[in-house]
């Protein structure tokens, strides 16, 4: 696969703030779509900081934890004209590659692998609150649900794997993610969450790339800026 190739699909570390990388990132290599990996801190609607490269690409994003720190951070991002670019827990094509995605982390309160999940779903959680939470709050909000990872782990089917949290490659990551992205298919998995720019590969064949903040890789995981 060509420079080219490569560069067709471009993959962004935690932002927290600064689009500037990135927007670099488009100009120079014109990617027919961009993945964000969460955490973007936003202080106003995403579209205002990526108002350079709109129309220039497809841009697409999974949510991490910090996303959740404040109601106006988290309704910037879902409230966004980018809310329906959400990839957590679904799937899209570019470029003949299927790209699945997870936010998130997890969360001792709600499910720690390792460890069995403390709610069987969303539903049960809210149920045995008082009948004055009307809501999930966002400290739950932004967890990895075990329903939901099991679901996606059975209906869904992608070459690459878009993740918050790392897998066990990461001396902070799960091993429930290479098993994910083995159920899924997929032979690659970018990720954020840590701010660590590093390319590996598990006994198994997957290829991982961890992306540092701010920073942007290709489809073969070479850093850009």
């Amino acid at each position: 696969m060509d420079n080219e190739k490569h560069n067709h699909l471009l993959f962004a570390g935690d932002p927290h703030g600064c689009f500037d990388n990135l927007i670099y990132a488009v100009h120079k290599y014109r990617p027919a779509a961009v993945v964000m990996l969460g955490d973007y801190n936003l202080e106003m609607p995403l579209e205002n900081y990526l108002q350079a490269v709109i129309g220039m690409t497809q841009i697409y994003w999974i949510p991490g934890n910090h996303d959740f720190d404040s109601q106006a951070e988290y309704e910037n991002l879902y409230h966004s004209a980018f809310g329906d670019n959400n990839l957590h827990l679904k799937v899209i094509e570019v470029g003949g590659l299927r790209i699945a995605g997870l936010g998130g982390i997890f969360l001792g309160r709600v499910w720690r692998p390792g460890k069995e999940p403390k709610w069987p779903n969303r539903e049960s959680w809210l149920a045995c609150k008082s009948r004055s939470v009307k809501k999930m709050p966002l400290h739950i909000k932004h967890a990895i649900w075990h329903h939901e990872f099991e679901w996606m782990k059975a209906n869904i089917k992608a070459d690459i794997l878009v993740t918050h949290e790392a897998p066990s490659c990461h001396r902070f990551g799960f091993a429930v993610i290479d098993e994910l992205a083995h159920a899924i298919g997929a032979k690659q998995v970018f990720h954020g969450h840590h701010h660590e720019d590093y390319r590996t590969r598990l006994q198994n064949g997957l290829a991982v790339n961890g992306v540092a903040m701010g920073g942007v890789v290709n489809l073969a995981g070479e850093i850009f800026t």
